[in-house]
């Protein structure tokens, strides 16, 4: 497994993260073989959140079932890197979100739950979730002051955000904002959009990004990319879906000529840009996660590259 640089953090990271949220459908033997997999591929960095639990309607569900699952795989702490996110409130009983909430009480009793629930004293990184717009910065700042002075948390990032938003925290905030979760993949190219029709009329040309790609590479962030085999649409994940045929047409025909398979092309789509994007996988299958993972040694053609997007219905203007 390759590596790459989180942020200006100087860490290294497998470019493959295994995403746990949905580790709550797992029973503790299935939790543990899955991680004894991931770590066998070469994935040391593993993503969750306070709200992750959706199967079992219940806060912090997924984390405990992973942190009880690394301690009973033998894992060393300091052999893997564990990231959290907090920052939503989420109402299993009505199964939507009650509101976003930066305060104190809210971020540290999450944060001290999270880590209960993955038994360590410590993550290396946590992020924001969302952005709060009743954020209080000064009130923000010392909260995060006081969690890294703690030891609880090594650095701090953000998720689902662009740049004024992060521009905005980090002007309060003593710590640099080292990572930026966003959903991205073949399907979901906004990030990409915004630069291919930047100067062109019609809607494609709308830029719903603030331009957070270019923002992060300036700044030296790390983008993450969640639920990068999505489809966006109601039909799920886009591979192997006959309503993708043409997409699929052509992960099947890069996969020929690489020696590879169709979830590997997808994963190496996005680990090709420059920007260093960090891909969260949140399959529970063994067998995808190793599909997946195998992308991380393909460095795609240029050309394929963009016969990829194209075939992903990105009309070139």
């Amino acid at each position: 497994m390759k590596t790459q640089l989180i942020g200006t953090t100087g860490v290294q990271a497998s470019r493959v993260a295994l995403g746990v949220m949905r580790m709550d459908a797992l029973t503790d033997a299935q939790a543990v073989d899955l991680v004894t997999h991931a770590i066998g591929l070469g994935i040391d960095y593993f993503d969750t959140a306070d709200i992750y639990g959706f199967q079992v309607h219940r806060n912090h569900a997924s984390s405990e079932i992973f942190g009880k699952a690394w301690h009973a795989a033998g894992i060393e702490r300091n052999r893997i890197q564990i990231q959290t996110k907090f920052g939503i409130v989420f109402d299993h009983d009505r199964r939507g979100v009650a509101r976003y909430d930066y305060s104190a009480k809210q971020l540290v009793s999450s944060l001290d739950a999270e880590l209960k629930a993955l038994r360590t004293d410590y993550v290396d990184s946590v992020l924001l979730h969302r952005i709060d717009a009743l954020v209080e910065l000064d009130e923000l700042a010392q909260v995060c002051s006081r969690l890294l002075s703690s030891g609880k948390v090594r650095c701090f990032g953000v998720s689902n955000m662009g740049p004024w938003q992060i521009e905005m925290l980090q002007a309060a905030l003593g710590q640099r904002l080292e990572i930026d979760q966003l959903q991205f993949g073949l399907m979901h190219t906004q990030m990409i959009d915004a630069e291919v029709y930047m100067n062109t009329d019609g809607i494609a040309a709308a830029d719903k990004t603030g331009g957070i790609l270019p923002y992060s590479r300036l700044k030296g962030m790390t983008i993450q990319a969640w639920s990068p085999f999505q489809s966006g649409t109601e039909y799920g994940p886009f591979v192997d879906n006959p309503h993708f045929r043409q997409l699929n047409g052509a992960l099947a025909d890069a996969a020929d000529i690489y020696g590879s398979n169709k979830e590997a092309i997808a994963a190496a789509w996005i680990l090709r840009h420059p920007a260093n994007i960090q891909i969260i996988a949140g399959t529970t299958s063994v067998q995808r996660l190793e599909r997946i993972c195998s992308g991380a040694d393909i460095t795609l053609d240029r050309q394929i590259w963009w016969d990829l997007y194209s075939a992903a219905g990105h009309r070139l203007p």
